[in-house]
């Protein structure tokens, strides 16, 4: 449920910029609030996200469906169905999809500021 300009609370999803079709998959704004926001993450067979880093908010990630392959500063997890992580500010991260199934994951991010302009994507830092 959503709190709209007059008060009342709507099952609306919200739209933003952010919701929308990626070399990777696809990514749909839930819901969001002054300092949280909800995704919905689909991530195709064999792909991934680039390695990132957000200063101002962390992340919390629950796989719905396949499976994950979570690169978080130094270390490296596979995550099944029903298993989460936490991604802290200020960490360098990524996610891919080894398997032959789509993954699905929902995103909590939470911070003070959670603009798409605190996404950092570095060239010259590598994971694992």
């Amino acid at each position: 449920m959503t709190q709209n300009e007059n008060g009342t609370l709507s099952n609306v999803n919200q739209s933003s910029s952010h919701s929308g079709i990626r070399y990777w998959g696809k990514v749909e704004l839930i819901e969001e609030g002054e300092t949280y926001k909800i995704n919905r993450l689909e991530i195709k067979p064999k792909h991934s996200m680039k390695a990132q880093i957000h200063y101002h908010r962390s992340e919390h990630w629950v796989v719905v469906s396949g499976v994950a392959k979570v690169t978080c500063g130094n270390e490296e997890i596979l995550l099944n169905r029903n298993e989460s992580t936490y991604v802290p500010p200020a960490t360098l991260h990524k996610v891919e999809n080894p398997g032959f199934i789509e993954l699905v994951i929902l995103e909590v991010q939470n911070g003070e500021y959670l603009g798409e302009d605190d996404i950092e994507r570095p060239l010259d830092l590598t994971l694992v």
